[in-house]
């Protein structure tokens, strides 16, 4: 016969699963309020994280380039900043597109027989679009709604800003590969865009432009294919450039970087005078004829290195030979600091 169960551990028994009951609560607390990211294993992820940053600092690079553009551009305020490095399919960009955008092919003209047929597509929203085109056209830069395709003219005009906006992608990605890029295409309606099937993956950079009362989108997609081999080639460069570099080296770096300097010879001008003739005058110039200058003989001469003046003096003689007294330095505050690097090596840049 099977001992009976005291009072006690009865007792016990009821406390401990009370107990494992409140733990399994907790356990299931804890677990929803874990965020669940979404994974598609239809399409898996090509890009590390560290890749897609370096994607981002570059864009971010180019942000800032941009900004500088279409403020000198449109003579107004301009904020252009990255918002979003995403992976994803081409039809999902595509599909969200209205009818009527401008959207253009960059080839990015890269040096190397490896990476066939690189590009990248610029979609500008039509926000942005119709402001900049209300402000190059003299109006004060507001957008509008579109409901129709571009004109001639307003083609023509963004067909410029895609221009400069392609060469301008020259400079961020020089840090890691030597692009030559340019617009070969532009079209009004995305839809009749055939370059990427629908199917491909693409990374997609967003950035936010402030403009005006604007504040829209500007996408740059990038095959993955294309990125993948170019990242292939300046994978190695920017593993070297992120290394921390041994201060005592740097030191005898800039030493050797400075003392190649200081022994670096430049071409010096003294110019004493420069004036406008007639074409006729100087045809009919003869031995003996004056010549009239604006300056007068104890004016100062002019000392150019390298086509820029850098002092003006004094004409004069010494140990029977042609010299100039130096009266005024125009980049003393520029000498100072490079003559302070010399003496100083390692201290400042």
């Amino acid at each position: 016969m099977a001992d009976a169960l005291s009072q006690s551990q009865i007792d016990e028994l009821l406390k401990n699963i009370s107990s494992g009951e409140e733990k399994i609560d907790e356990i299931e607390a804890e677990a929803s309020m874990k965020k669940v990211k979404a994974y598609d294993f239809r399409m898996p992820k090509k890009f590390t994280k560290e890749q897609l940053n370096v994607i981002e600092n570059i864009f971010e690079s180019y942000g800032r380039v941009l900004s500088s553009y279409f403020t000198s551009l449109l003579r107004l305020y301009c904020k252009t900043e990255i918002v979003q490095i995403e992976e994803q399919r081409y039809f999902e960009f595509n599909n969200a597109l209205p009818d009527y955008t401008m959207i253009s092919v960059v080839n990015l003209g890269t040096r190397d027989d490896d990476i066939q047929d690189a590009f990248a597509l610029i979609q500008i929203n039509n926000a942005v679009t119709t402001a900049m085109i209300d402000r190059m056209e003299g109006g004060e830069g507001h957008a509008t709604d579109l409901s129709r395709d571009f004109s001639e003219i307003e083609v023509g005009l963004m067909n410029h800003v895609f221009d400069r906006m392609a060469v301008l992608m020259k400079e961020p990605w020089s840090t890691y590969i030597d692009l030559n890029p340019g617009v070969t295409n532009l079209e009004t309606n995305a839809r009749a865009m055939q370059v990427l099937g629908p199917d491909e993956i693409v990374i997609l950079a967003t950035l936010e432009v402030e403009l005006n009362d604007v504040k829209n989108n500007i996408c740059f997609i990038i095959p993955a294919l294309t990125l993948e081999a170019m990242m292939a080639k300046f994978g190695d460069k920017y593993a070297k450039s992120a290394k921390k570099l041994d201060p005592k080296k740097e030191v005898e770096r800039r030493d050797s970087l400075l003392q190649n300097i200081k022994d670096s010879e430049l071409g010096i001008k003294a110019v004493f005078c420069e004036t406008k003739m007639q074409f006729w005058d100087v045809l009919t110039l003869r031995p003996g004829d004056i010549m009239p200058l604006p300056m007068p003989i104890d004016g100062n001469v002019d000392i150019k290195i390298g086509g820029n003046i850098w002092y003006d003096g004094k004409l004069g003689i010494m140990n029977s030979n042609k010299a100039i007294k130096i009266d005024n330095v125009y980049n003393e505050r520029f000498l100072k600091r490079l003559f302070g690097i010399i003496e100083k090596t390692g201290t400042d840049e």
